[in-house]
């Protein structure tokens, strides 16, 4: 039997999974395989209805060694392992003669520990909540949450918390999970035979494909304990994400409320004298918080130097007296030993790394109406990191809707580590760009309106000329508006203003949960959505319900954001345009992901409205519409309000 083509593979998958195959994707496939068979890296931008899945799943499976796939989104890993491999696997199983397996792993606090379960939360400020399983009626939504979550321990097969529905919050998970540093570890544990989270390790394994997200293979790259299986592939979905995935893996946070658990959970576990030094350091660390300013530190602070240093080393003798006495009056003593000792390494890691300073590391202070003060660490840059972690014992390719920034890949292929494309060098990882279109017709279906004719947004104040433009643009939509705005403070706003205006219903962000939100606006066409970040990439309504996309303005990082102010000075200090290698290309992408979602479908039409002139009027303007869909352009606001008065006409007349 002659070895299939890819051509064959790539029809019998999409022919299964119930569709056709689409414009770009066979060469997606194509080059995909090349650069695995290749050992190179690939970037691919493919727009939404390539159908990229397919794309990096066929040659993945025809080369027949281990690959692991990473995505940002539980949407996408649930397609992944529901739909997409299940309908693959079959299908290329009579021509590849042989059945590829496939497992999905996320990190151990994402599945159901039985030994918290069984044993209960130990010595924290959460002991008794389990007490509430015995009452007949819970009366509280923890307790009524925890009831459910031991019935459904004894039903589920993954222990995995997304397939608890509905979820739960993450105070209720928290008493039925465990982090890594808190596992006892199979051996030790009364219930490690039948651990869900070891089970996935060893399901992965097994498998030829492993399904995974950005955050467990940033642990796994990065922090040097690997908990992916090996692999000779990687595709990374969903690559926009990746960095920002990263950085918050690699973000170290103190709090007050962090290090006063720590305390309470190390104060019988050690002599009075070391527990007393912890208690001292955390009284001290807390008044300093008291006082802090939100900001970034461009040197530690001397009293938040000292109270760090006090924490580090106080923190040193505790963990090193828990690993040399053991209080026998402790019930369940290896849970609380581990749950203290996690607790008390993480405050003396931070603590350190801060201390220690390092020119590659920013420091801030935040604060939070709710939670209050904290100090943060993050890498200034992760691009080293990923290139020395990522590329370098592996085939990589990287894959999403929007890579292309401006025109290229470079920007994004400098945030990744990598050099410009066809740069030649030593030990610079060689990497082909391709950007295989999509299968949407965007001048035909789409306008870019900018509304050239506004003022210039400020920092302050209320804009009452662009929320003049947003209500005629809504109303000769019919409604069928997603507001997507750059801060929750402007969404508000617009919500309260409109909804005096117009008899729309206008639906806001954080007034329910985002699934809700979504599921009320595709049901009804007349209705509108506004919200901020997460609206921008997390909304796929195709349909007549989505026809207008606003944006309130161009969304560059605030001013004050002490991490990309300091990404942007770094990069201006070597010589280079810090603006455009940061600010710009943090709103190029988040533009073309919010302009993404206008036309989901080929039946899709509709208006991308940006209330902001200075894309049109500023130097950097082409380089952000560049980085867009194809749209046709006008600045003509009475030919933006015609075409959204005519599709709605149309959408009217057949019923929508």
């Amino acid at each position: 039997m002659t070895k299939p083509s890819l051509p064959e593979l790539l029809h019998a998958a999409v022919t299964a999974v119930g569709g056709t195959e689409r414009p770009g994707q066979a060469a997606m496939a194509t080059a995909v395989a090349e650069a695995v068979d290749d050992q190179s890296h690939l970037l691919v931008q493919a727009g939404t209805g390539t159908g990229k899945s397919l794309g990096y799943l066929v040659p993945a499976l025809a080369h027949g060694e281990r690959v692991v796939v990473a995505t940002a989104t539980l949407a996408l890993q649930r397609q992944l392992v529901e739909r997409d491999l299940p309908r693959t696997v079959d299908a290329l199983h009579p021509l590849l003669r042989r059945r590829p397996q496939f497992a999905m792993l996320k990190g151990r606090s994402n599945y159901l520990c039985l030994h918290r379960l069984h044993e209960g939360v130990p010595q924290d400020e959460e002991e008794g909540l389990f007490d509430q399983f015995e009452a007949a009626a819970p009366s509280s939504k923890l307790g009524q949450d925890l009831l459910r979550m031991r019935d459904w321990a004894d039903e589920t097969e993954t222990g995995d918390r997304d397939d608890l529905t509905p979820g739960v919050s993450d105070r209720a998970w928290a008493q039925i999970s465990v982090s890594s540093r808190e596992c006892l570890g199979a051996g030790k544990c009364a219930y490690g035979a039948e651990c869900f989270a070891e089970q996935a390790r060893e399901r992965a394994k097994l498998a030829d494909v492993v399904v995974t997200n950005h955050a467990l293979l940033a642990i796994d790259a990065i922090e040097g304990a690997p908990v992916l299986p090996q692999h000779e592939v990687l595709i990374v979905d969903e690559a926009h994400e990746l960095v920002s995935r990263v950085t918050g893996v690699a973000t170290g946070e103190l709090t007050p409320g962090q290090v006063n658990r720590a305390v309470r959970r190390a104060a019988k576990l050690v002599n009075e004298k070391a527990a007393d030094a912890l208690q001292t350091a955390s009284e001290g660390f807390e008044r300093v918080m008291e006082l802090a300013l939100p900001g970034r530190l461009e040197e530690v602070p001397e009293d938040l130097g000292y109270a760090l240093m006090s924490l580090r080393d106080a923190a040193r003798t505790v963990i090193s007296a828990i690993g040399s006495t053991r209080d026998k009056s402790v019930q369940d003593e290896d849970a609380v030993r581990k749950q203290a000792l996690a607790s008390v390494e993480s405050i003396h890691a931070v603590a350190e790394r801060i201390t220690q300073g390092s020119e590659y590391d920013v420091v801030w202070y935040e604060r939070h109406d709710r939670f209050g003060a904290s100090v943060r660490v993050a890498p200034l840059s992760v691009s080293g990191l990923l290139r020395e972690k990522l590329f370098t014992e592996r085939s990589v390719v990287l894959t999403s809707a929007t890579l292309k920034l401006g025109g290229d890949f470079n920007g994004v292929g400098a945030s990744l580590g990598l050099a410009p494309e066809g740069t030649a060098g030593e030990d610079v990882p060689q990497w082909k760009g391709l950007d295989v279109g999509s299968p949407f017709d965007y001048p035909k279906q789409g306008i870019l309106y900018v509304a050239k004719h506004l003022a210039t947004p400020g920092r302050e104040g209320s804009r009452t000329d662009m929320l003049d433009e947003l209500s005629e643009l809504v109303e000769a939509a019919g409604g069928r508006t997603l507001g997507l705005f750059s801060s929750m403070r402007g969404a508000k706003a617009a919500a309260e203003e409109l909804r005096g205006r117009l008899d729309k219903p206008i639906l806001l962000q954080g007034e329910e949960t985002l699934g809700e939100l979504i599921k009320n606006f595709a049901a009804d066409p007349e209705t509108c959505l506004f919200g901020t970040l997460s609206l921008w990439q997390g909304v796929d309504v195709p349909g007549p319900s989505c026809q207008l996309v606003v944006m309130d303005r161009i969304p560059f990082p605030r001013p004050d954001d002490p991490l990309m102010s300091a990404r942007q000075k770094a990069v201006e200090e070597a010589g280079g345009n810090g603006f455009m290698a940061v600010a710009a290309t943090h709103a190029a992408l988040l533009m073309a992901q919010g302009a993404g979602r206008l036309v989901r479908a080929t039946g899709d039409k509709g208006v991308v409205a940006v209330l902001d002139p200075r894309l049109a009027n500023a130097r950097y303007g082409s380089y952000l519409r560049a980085s867009l869909p194809g749209f046709w352009y006008t600045t003509d606001r009475n030919q933006a309000r015609r075409s959204l008065a005519a599709i709605d006409a149309a959408a009217k007349a057949e019923g929508q």
